[in-house]
């Protein structure tokens, strides 16, 4: 399948890779949350939901770091999600000073009515970006969020500094 060429898109090429990615995050977002409406959900709450269908019970400290966000934002994303009764939090039997995060059987359903969604979302952005080019984004973009390639720039970011 050809990939689908923008049209008359008034958007001039960045050279600034920050601003790339966070214009077609943002774009992404839109989509996605477009998508989500008929759910009562949007992007980001799935995402979170997902990240905790996939975790089983994570420490929210660990939940936020695969997410790449502070305690701080996670926090204020998981409240509507408890306030709705799709998430739960408890206290960490192993460590009470830690909170774990749980989908709620109203939240596993949610997550699983979301989860069509996104595959029919994600199928229709394979289709139009091309599979190919779909699976490199995304290994790609794997990579630029992990741990490593963050240590990585900062070390070259400070070693430039001295």
């Amino acid at each position: 399948m050809k990939r689908a060429t923008p049209s008359s898109d008034p958007v001039v090429a960045s050279s600034c890779t920050n601003g790339s990615v966070r214009r077609a995050s943002r774009r992404l977002g839109q989509i996605y949350d477009e998508a989500f409406v008929v759910c009562g959900l949007k992007a980001t709450q799935y995402s979170l939901l997902s990240q905790i269908a996939r975790s089983d019970e994570p420490r929210m400290r660990d939940l936020a770091q695969a997410l790449v966000m502070d305690l701080s934002a996670l926090g204020h994303t998981l409240k509507p999600l408890v306030r709705d009764g799709l998430v739960e939090l408890q206290i960490d039997e192993t460590d009470r000073r830690s909170r774990r995060v749980l989908l709620t059987a109203a939240g596993q359903q949610k997550y699983q009515e979301a989860r069509k969604i996104s595959e029919r979302v994600s199928t229709i952005f394979d289709k139009t970006f091309g599979a190919e080019e779909t699976a490199k984004l995304r290994e790609a973009l794997d990579f630029i969020a992990s741990e490593g390639f963050a240590q990585s720039l900062l070390n070259e970011l400070q070693a430039g500094q001295t």
